[in-house]
């Protein structure tokens, strides 16, 4: 009787320590493809941005230093790797896309192009799925980084080889900024 009481608290502890196990890799399996998911957006992102940029430049032809800077952004964005630089770069393409559509706008010719009508579109449209990525990143590195600070998966962390990982944070200056509203 007694062996058969210690073989199964001996099942109910491997039980415990497989949950556990189980748990941090699945969780840092879901940041993975959260991290993932975000790139993709990024890519579609700067796949629709040379032909935005080529619309806009046959209605303004002077504006150089803007299609510069929005090529220049690009670059960077396509060619960072860890999360930090993909995240600054995110935020410098951002800033940079602001300053092209801000050209745009001074065109009237351009704004009801319905081809540029369309890109910006698909812009914005991904732009929210860039949006809703970064959220599911950083919730899921929430719940992954809870796991590993906390007791009992905090044990468990250095076997199943899962660490802490970085938030997704975008620097956007204009996100500081008090808008200006007036009647």
């Amino acid at each position: 009787m007694k062996t058969i009481l210690v073989l199964g608290v001996i099942a109910l502890i491997a039980l415990f320590v497989v949950a556990q196990y189980n748990r941090l890799i699945r969780l840092n399996i879901q940041a993975s493809e959260a991290l993932a998911q975000i790139e993709v957006q990024l890519k579609r992102r700067a796949d629709l941005i040379p032909n935005l940029v080529e619309t806009v430049k046959g209605y303004a032809k002077h504006e150089q230093s803007t299609f510069d800077a929005v090529v220049t952004a690009r670059a960077k964005a396509t060619s960072a790797t860890t999360i930090s630089d993909i995240a600054a770069a995110d935020g410098a393409l951002t800033q940079a896309l602001r300053g092209l559509l801000a050209v745009a706008e001074a065109y009237p010719d351009l704004k009801a192009s319905s081809n540029f009508l369309s890109l910006q579109e698909e812009l914005s449209t991904t732009e929210n799925k860039v949006a809703f990525a970064r959220q599911f990143y950083n919730d899921t590195v929430r719940s992954l980084n809870t796991a590993v600070k906390t007791i009992p998966t905090s044990f468990f962390a250095g076997f199943a080889k899962v660490s802490e990982r970085e938030f997704y944070e975008v620097e956007d200056p204009q996100d500081r900024n008090v808008p200006k509203v007036s009647f």
